[in-house]
């Protein structure tokens, strides 16, 4: 069983949440949270690039000089690869560089970063968030209570404008949803902050 403390807005311990392992998969398989770093990575790839062949640069197809008598290495057209602006001889054309990584597999990994993080003490978990108003300045007095100065992932139970708008400013801070949380976000990131019914959604 981890034990995970529970703060208020001020920093103060008021409780704590005994959470099993086996709930988060019992163990951090390495090799699958580099599968699901992988595949979100490959994901973010847009496969855009594009360049010209031979055929399709501007410039005349005419033999440049006769091929025998000159001195001159053979040379065919302007537009050979070989040329200052010619065509590419091995063209880059817009390719999908997504990897197949099945829904079970990415909930699984979700869990096993979630249980490293927890396992390394990284997750704090606030009893809530209410904000008096919705400002950086209140958000990362929160964060500085916590001992928050590294980047860090806020994961909410649910969608709330004003905590999005105070902590969206945040120099590295991500903020997302329970529901939207996914193993990439949890490891590029330092610390996980969320609520304790945050925690409770991610757990169960």
């Amino acid at each position: 069983m981890i034990e995970v403390p529970v703060y208020n807005q001020e920093g103060k311990q008021v409780e704590s949440i005994k959470i099993d392992e086996s709930s988060l998969g019992g163990a951090v398989n390495a090799a699958l949270l580099k599968q699901a770093i992988v595949y979100y990575e490959t994901a973010q790839r847009q496969g855009t690039h594009r360049t010209l062949a031979r055929g399709e640069v501007e410039g005349s197809t005419r033999k440049l000089f006769r091929q025998k008598g000159t001195g001159n290495a053979r040379q065919g057209s302007i537009r050979q690869p070989v040329r200052v602006g010619g065509g590419h001889a091995k063209q880059k054309r817009p390719e999908d560089h997504r990897i197949d990584f099945p829904l079970k597999a990415r909930r699984l990994a979700r869990q096993n970063a979630l249980l490293s993080k927890l396992l390394a003490g990284e997750v704090k978990v606030v009893d809530n968030l209410n904000l008096a108003a919705p400002k950086t300045k209140l958000m990362a007095g929160v964060c500085e209570k916590l001992g928050i100065d590294r980047s860090c992932v806020l994961a909410l139970p649910e969608h709330s404008d004003s905590t999005y708008r105070a902590a969206r400013n945040i120099d590295r801070m991500t903020v997302t949803t329970v529901s939207q949380l996914n193993a990439w976000e949890i490891l590029k990131n330092r610390k996980v902050l969320t609520t304790k019914d945050g925690l409770k959604k991610l757990v169960g």
